[in-house]
């Protein structure tokens, strides 16, 4: 009787697969599953098994029954929608449009990147990058910053060990560079740095650029006018610039440079606290000290540096107030751009 059974599911499965209409399922369900149908015939049967066998047999029975009214409703469901496929199964539809697959886009902060080493490109500059796990010699002693001085305090550093940390700038970049090479250098370098902040306009991790210039008789003259000219290009030719004198232990003299407030336009506003400018970047003229730290005489070549924080003029230039938007990963902000 259990092969019986067995037997009857695969008949009444293929039956039911090979209905190609409505009526021909209604006769495969009347065969198999009506009163009088072959399944109705086995089951009478059932009286006939021994007492050890029947309980089996009987939830065997009930099993096979409920799958086959299982299918038999599925197989109605595709008639009624018109589908010739296989009992269970909905086959493709060759007439339905293809899913278009969206374009992926550079992230805002990669974009502004690659913006501003396309300007300074142009200008001659090459582009490099460095380790973001850096020595502390790299990283502070040889940019004229020995233990103990109170810049390292304003850099909130991530320590690994007492000399290997993640860098807190893109400066320590300068060094290595002039370690390996002699002058002329022009170079930018674009990467990630790291420090212990994090509010709406700071992060953890964030992007700097750090460019410099060695070669003879360079002045602030030439700093000025280079920074006047990426300005000009980044922004806009008419933007206002000015230089205010700062101090970094590495360059000498030093300068915050700032431009008229891209929200008011110089008017004031909560961006700017209301003085109409916002600082840039901070730069001057490479201290004599680094010099000699690579082994460079002072006295024969001289060299600018300035540096720059990405999410800061992303900010800028899109509008955003809160930085942490880009680390976010929200699809709906970073479809914008």
């Amino acid at each position: 009787m259990e092969e019986q059974l067995h037997r009857l599911k695969s008949e009444a499965i293929a039956c039911f697969s090979s209905a190609d209409d409505s009526d021909s399922l209604e006769r495969c369900r009347v065969g198999y599953l009506g009163r009088k149908g072959q399944f109705s015939q086995v089951m009478r049967l059932l009286g006939a098994a021994d007492e050890e066998s029947r309980p089996r047999l009987g939830k065997l029975a009930n099993e096979i029954k409920l799958e086959l009214e299982g299918l038999l409703t599925v197989r109605q469901a595709e008639l009624s929608a018109g589908l010739k496929g296989s009992c269970g199964r909905v086959p493709e539809d060759l007439t339905l449009p293809g899913r278009a697959i969206p374009f992926g886009k550079l992230h805002p902060v990669s974009q502004v990147i690659a913006q501003i080493s396309s300007i300074f490109e142009r200008l001659g500059f090459a582009v490099v990058e460095g380790p973001d796990v850096e020595l502390d010699f790299y990283n502070f002693e040889g940019l004229n910053i020995p233990p103990n001085h109170p810049a390292r305090d304003m850099h909130d550093t991530f320590y690994v060990s007492d000399s290997v940390l993640l860098r807190t700038h893109t400066s320590p970049m300068q060094v290595r560079m002039m370690e390996k090479h002699s002058p002329p250098l022009r170079m930018i370098v674009p990467g990630k740095v790291y420090r212990c902040d994090s509010d709406i306009t700071h992060t953890p991790m964030f992007h700097q650029i750090e460019g410099f210039l060695v070669d003879k008789h360079v002045s602030f003259a030439d700093l000025k006018g280079l920074l006047s000219i990426f300005l000009a290009q980044f922004f806009s030719p008419d933007i206002a610039i000015r230089f205010r004198p700062s101090f970094f232990p590495f360059t000498e003299p030093s300068a915050e440079v700032d431009i008229a407030c891209v929200i008011c336009r110089g008017k004031g506003c909560r961006v700017c606290k209301q003085t109409g400018w916002l600082e840039i970047l901070g730069a001057g003229l490479i201290d004599p000290e680094v010099f000699k730290k690579v082994g460079y005489d002072p006295e024969q070549v001289s060299g600018l540096a300035f540096g720059l924080g990405i999410e800061r003029i992303a900010m800028l230039q899109y509008g955003i107030t809160d930085i942490r938007l880009f680390y976010e990963n929200d699809i709906r902000f970073l479809r914008q751009f």
